[in-house]
């Protein structure tokens, strides 16, 4: 099976290559990315417990899901895609706004990534794609940003930037 590949991008997100998932991970260069965010009629947003077997960040929490589009797809139709893969359900997506970020890891890993936030709202709880996915559990976005000071550990490095500088595009 051929590796993935990912989207290079410019700061004004315009597309400059491909690269294999790996490879852009290791060197660090800046590409396309989605972190999609589902909310239930109670305001609750829905996260996910990383698999155990994830190449970085294996069981921390983070956002409903996140990924990187493939060539030739749009964002929402990328976060539509890994919505279902993840966690086993669909629903509208809505673009909200998009930032850079740069986070290494123990691994020796980067993520570098233009990372566009999608917003959804569903109510029926997920089936998990356990390659995937760990866990998931539905919290009002004060009791995670209650939970992220007592405990940033547990939480995923992109999930805690998101929540610091763009908390205004997700709480509602």
């Amino acid at each position: 099976m051929q590796e993935e590949q990912v989207i290079l991008v410019n700061e004004k997100d315009e597309k400059i290559g491909l690269m294999p998932k790996m490879e852009a991970h290791e060197k660090g260069v800046l590409h396309r990315a989605f972190s999609v965010f589902v909310f239930n009629d109670k305001n609750e947003l829905l996260l996910q417990q990383r698999a155990v077997h994830k190449y970085h960040s294996p069981l921390l929490w983070t956002n409903t899901c996140c990924s990187h589009q493939r060539d030739g797809e749009g964002n929402t139709e990328a976060g539509k895609r890994r919505l279902k893969e993840e966690m086993g359900f669909e629903c509208e997506l809505k673009e909200v706004t998009r930032f850079i970020y740069k986070a290494p890891f123990d691994n020796g890993l980067t993520e570098h990534e233009l990372d566009h936030i999608l917003i959804g709202y569903c109510n029926e709880n997920p089936i998990l794609n356990r390659e995937e996915v760990e866990n998931f559990k539905w919290m009002t976005i004060e009791e995670v940003k209650n939970d992220m000071k007592m405990h940033p550990e547990i939480y995923t490095e992109w999930f805690k930037i998101i929540f610091d500088k763009y908390y205004s595009f997700i709480s509602h």
